[in-house]
């Protein structure tokens, strides 16, 4: 990869205005940084450009002078995908922040990649429309980012995940052109779906400039439920019961009560009752249109939890109670962090494996002398694991950690389940993907990629290794 010189810096500043070049130690400190393990590598440039025309221009210039490029939206990743390790030029798409049309008749919104997701989803509720994926960080987060990782969130159990959502993208390829991947309907059996190709591949492929996604109409009611119980595996056992009774709740989170207290010392809440003898919590939230028919649900689930030696079930009464206990949900991953638990794993497993995963987690947790604490999206088996380790804080590089790591996500393979849910691979998971895939499969991502990106300049080095 060759270094920017004076002449291709004056070049860049010519394509967008120097007044949105950057090249100073604050901008490389922020720029150089995501949410992954307090991992930090300096670009060489910062640009931030407002047209996908810049865009291209600024791709051409990097292609013909093999100089790296690596997208960026909010920096709420927490695998890595937006950190620029090997240099180069930072793209960041946060001047890409325009909702450009709310489709009432056909249930659409076209919105550029920096908007933030919950911006958007405000934007089309004040339509009576609805954008049901939802990750924990969507106050902060850009849906260039959500398209990138393919995010879910607590809806993802009902509604999906961002990939059921998008229609069209708008993207700039590695080589500068500017091509739409699909078109704005439902169905689209018309060739290899391009669109869906992007959607998830961590901005190694193209730099969305554009996104089409499809609505749906805003449910009118919720109801919130919170469940105690003094086993975690009784509370994990309970998820899938509750589907095979029939019912399909709109979120179903899991929580253990370290966890929960945690981040309700963060939040400065009481709303969750913490005692001695709890293990872990469920939230279950159940919509619809009908209010009538969403408390049968929720007396049918009640039903459900007697069976696992649940504790007495607590019903949020309020939009302001439900909003408290979501916030408790949301910062966990935050408090997290705040205590120690520094190592995050996005594992998934078919729901009904969570017993096992959970339990074999502990089992290692205690074999190895590290503490564990886990959270997450239990309606679809995508449990978070967070490590704090005595001695080592980050997993990257490490080789204690990476030996655990696999034993983890081979355990995650054994159950028939993936090592990321919605976090992606990015930088830092890289190395695990051998777990879950053979030579021949590796072989063919790496052809896409090539394809794609013949100099290999766009976000390289990530999902995979560029030359193996």
């Amino acid at each position: 990869m060759q270094q920017i010189t004076t002449e291709i810096l004056a070049q860049i500043k010519s394509i967008v205005g120097a007044e949105y070049v950057f090249t100073d130690e604050e901008s490389f400190e922020k720029y150089g940084r995501d949410e992954t393990e307090k991992l930090h590598y300096s670009p060489a440039v910062v640009v931030k450009p407002r047209t996908p025309q810049e865009i291209a221009a600024l791709m051409q210039l990097a292609n013909k002078h093999l100089i790296p490029v690596t997208p960026r939206g909010a920096g709420t990743g927490l695998t890595g995908g937006a950190l620029p390790h090997l240099g180069g030029l930072v793209i960041a798409m946060e001047r890409f922040n325009s909702i450009l049309e709310i489709d009432e008749r056909n249930l659409q919104v076209t919105t550029e990649p920096g908007v933030i997701t919950e911006v958007l989803q405000n934007a089309v509720k004040e339509k009576g429309l609805f954008y049901p994926p939802d990750p924990a960080s969507k106050g902060s987060c850009f849906i260039g980012g959500n398209i990138s990782e393919n995010s879910g969130g607590p809806k993802a159990v009902k509604y999906g995940v961002v990939k059921d959502y998008v229609l069209n993208l708008e993207i700039v390829l590695p080589t500068g052109e500017i091509i739409w991947t699909g078109s704005n309907v439902l169905k689209n059996a018309t060739g290899y779906n391009l669109t869906q190709l992007i959607v998830g591949s961590e901005g190694t492929l193209g730099i969305v400039t554009k996104i089409v996604l499809r609505l749906i109409p805003h449910p009118k009611f919720d109801l919130l439920m919170l469940a105690p119980f003094d086993s975690l595996e009784k509370a994990s056992e309970a998820v899938s019961a509750i589907f095979r009774a029939g019912i399909t709740p709109s979120a179903m989170e899991l929580m253990e009560i370290e966890s929960i207290r945690l981040a309700s010392k963060l939040c400065e809440s009481t709303a969750i009752t913490i005692t001695d003898n709890l293990a872990a919590h469920l939230i279950i939230e159940v919509d619809g249109n009908d209010k009538d028919v969403l408390m049968k649900d929720m007396e049918a689930i009640a039903d459900v939890l007697t069976n696992f030696e649940v504790g007495e079930l607590y019903f949020a009464d309020d939009a302001q109670q439900k909003t408290e206990l979501w916030k408790i949900r949301r910062k966990a991953n935050e408090a997290s962090v705040a205590a120690g638990y520094t190592i995050e794993e996005d594992t998934v497993v078919p729901r009904a494996e969570l017993p096992k995963l959970i339990k074999g987690v502990k089992a290692l947790a205690a074999e190895n002398g590290f503490k564990v604490v886990s959270y997450g999206h239990a309606g679809d088996g995508n449990l978070h694991v967070r490590i704090n380790h005595p001695l080592y804080k980050k997993s990257y590089e490490n080789e204690v950690i990476q030996d655990i790591l696999f034993k983890i996500f081979e355990l995650v393979k054994s159950l028939g389940g993936t090592i990321s849910g919605e976090h992606g691979i990015g930088l830092i998971q890289k190395s695990f993907m051998p777990v879950m895939f053979d030579a021949i499969s590796m072989d063919l991502m790496r052809g896409i990629k090539k394809t794609f990106d013949p100099n290999g300049i766009l976000n390289a080095g990530k999902i995979f290794d560029q030359n193996n």
